[in-house]
């Protein structure tokens, strides 16, 4: 953990965890609470790794991977609260998000990880195994059933946002008021600094697809992002047992670094119509699509991003499906 100083109120620490790096900045404190704080918010994001990881064989999930269809099991509350949070941006976004996605993308790799291209028989047998309607949860036992056999629930898409909003729930224990906490591709601000107007995050790419656009305020909102720049075509459409297609990366802003970090996969996969019609129905979210149509990109966005994020855009015109 690094405790470098931006300044007299500022202190910046860091901590690796997840396969990534989580960074966090206290605002307001002395150096010693701070780090104090931080501290036990690096703890806790550990204990959510130990819950949620599938690579790590005593975790929750790993644990219910195993299990065979039929039999309930019953999991920690950590991991039944981000499988509910899954269930509800799945259910939500019609299935373009869903962590039982596994075996869908294991047919589209050959055993070294390279890509390969299934057959139509494949896709069916994979699909067969994918869907939150085949994971049954019980929140009066914190008890999770699947319905079939080798099914893999993998919460990657969503567990960083999930260990975020957890260090926000210790945060208020710990009467941290400003702090902006971030992992690799997910951002959650915690009130403001002091004497500004929000915590300042830039927004959009920072490769040659997708430039940078600018800065927005955050204040106890999340921003995440998604994208093909770095990892390929690695995002699946769940219902079509397909890589996702049309867009070089999508971000979103909304209270909860969960559902942020799971709507910005989703968006990958939705159309741009369908985004449209997600915020228009969840007013406390807005969506930025990096689209890529003919050799060409372009930005579209939805959203009240300049009322309530600062961000100076003009309006696009209303996108197809």
């Amino acid at each position: 953990m690094d405790d470098k100083l931006n300044n007299d109120k500022m202190h910046r620490f860091t901590h690796e965890a997840m396969a990534t790096t989580f960074k966090v900045i206290i605002a307001g404190e002395t150096r010693q609470y701070a780090r104090q704080a931080a501290a036990a918010a690096f703890a806790e994001i550990d204990r959510v790794e130990g819950a949620l990881s599938r690579y790590i064989e005593s975790s929750d999930i790993a644990q219910l991977n195993r299990m065979g269809a039929g039999k309930a099991t019953r999991i920690g509350t950590r991991a039944f609260e981000c499988l509910q949070v899954a269930a509800r941006v799945c259910a939500e976004t019609r299935g373009a998000f869903d962590v039982t996605v596994g075996p869908l993308m294991a047919c589209w790799r050959n055993p070294d990880k390279s890509l390969r291209t299934p057959t139509d028989e494949e896709i069916a047998a994979a699909r067969e195994r994918v869907g939150m309607h085949l994971v049954e949860l019980d929140p009066s036992t914190f008890s999770v059933r699947l319905k079939a056999d080798d099914m893999c629930i993998d919460l990657g898409g969503i567990g960083k946002g999930f260990a975020l909003d957890q260090v926000v729930d210790l945060f208020a224990d710990w009467d941290v008021e400003s702090a902006l906490i971030h992992s690799e591709s997910t951002v959650l601000a915690v009130g403001i600094p002091p004497g500004e107007a929000g915590w300042s995050v830039g927004v959009g790419g920072s490769g040659k697809e997708s430039p940078p656009l600018g800065k927005i305020r955050l204040e106890d909102m999340a921003l995440s992002g998604s994208g093909i720049e770095i990892r390929g075509r690695h995002i699946f459409d769940p219902r079509e047992g397909r890589p996702a297609t049309g867009k070089i990366a999508t971000w979103s802003v909304c209270l909860s670094a969960a559902t942020a970090d799971a709507l910005s996969t989703a968006f990958m996969v939705l159309s741009p119509k369908e985004v449209e019609q997600y915020c228009h129905d969840h007013p406390d979210t807005c969506a930025m699509l990096l689209l890529e149509r003919g050799g060409r990109s372009r930005y579209v966005w939805f959203g009240d991003w300049q009322a309530s994020l600062g961000l100076q855009l003009t309006r696009p015109e209303s996108e197809g499906n």
